[in-house]
């Protein structure tokens, strides 16, 4: 998993680890236990690779029905 998520270092991810927690936000580190992410309000988390249960890119841009961008 960490060799994984190291190859989507400074792309948008969104992490799921089980349950109803799930993450979003810009990988910006992966170290030997731990990825660090960044979300759209600069709020640092940290995410133990080993709880991690799936990941992928997010879409590239977020449209909310009702809202025009």
């Amino acid at each position: 998993m960490r060799e994984l998520l190291a190859k989507m270092v400074g792309k948008k991810v969104d992490i799921f680890c089980g349950g109803s927690s799930s993450l979003r936000g810009k990988l910006v580190k992966v170290d030997d236990t731990v990825a660090h992410l960044v979300d759209e309000d600069d709020r640092m988390f940290y995410v133990s690779i080993e709880r991690v249960v799936v990941f992928s890119e997010s879409p590239g841009s977020e449209q909310r029905a009702g809202f025009v961008k």
